[in-house]
């Protein structure tokens, strides 16, 4: 059974948690509200309720360990959550948890689910169908994953070369320089040459 707005508003306002300080918590409600926005989910109602799902399970870790940060618990448990819902919306529980993530946000955004859907982001129950095929829809398939491999360096095959042109090629690489300069005057010959011909 959902709650009504009014049952939305009376449980937040009875969030009391054990151990931490208010302020701590406020901290924390601040954080995950900038995370869930940062998802486009700006439905008030939704995440109101949404944020006190994700304290109320923060309080309970807290409570075991109150040495850690109430934000960072925060923190952990809506990207736990997200994953989670990820996983089971795009039915990829066996995939990498960074990837399932990635492909989860990039679907939620082609389909623009929280402006098209703004009730259906991060629940398992009543989750209208269009919603759910236009996130399968928007899945991108990309090929196998990425395999480190090395590459052994080797010599270049230049294939055959004549004796003839590669004692050529052998004397011209012991003088550079002097190739060059010889190749410059014997282009200029040929330029000033076709100069006076034509002229």
């Amino acid at each position: 059974m959902n709650a009504s707005p009014a049952d939305r508003v009376e449980l937040a306002m009875v969030f009391r948690p054990a151990t931490g300080s208010m302020a701590d918590w406020n901290e924390a409600y601040v954080r995950v509200e900038d995370y869930l926005r940062a998802h486009r989910i700006h439905n008030r109602l939704h995440q109101s309720r949404l944020i006190l799902r994700i304290l109320q399970r923060a309080a309970v870790r807290h409570a075991a360990d109150p040495a850690l940060s109430p934000t960072r618990l925060a923190a952990e448990e809506a990207e736990r959550q997200i994953d989670e819902w990820f996983a089971a919306m795009l039915g990829e529980r066996g995939a990498p948890g960074d990837r399932r993530t990635i492909e989860g946000r990039v679907a939620l955004l082609l389909c623009d689910g929280p402006g098209r859907w703004p009730y259906a982001f991060l629940e398992s129950a009543q989750i209208p169908r269009e919603f759910c095929a236009a996130m399968h829809a928007g899945v991108l398939r990309a090929g196998p994953d990425l395999k480190i491999s090395s590459m052994v360096p080797r010599p270049i095959d230049l294939g055959p070369i004549p004796e003839a042109a590669g004692d050529t090629i052998e004397r011209i690489g012991k003088w550079p320089v002097l190739r060059v300069l010889f190749l410059w005057a014997l282009l200029a010959g040929i330029l000033a040459a076709l100069f006076r011909l034509t002229r």
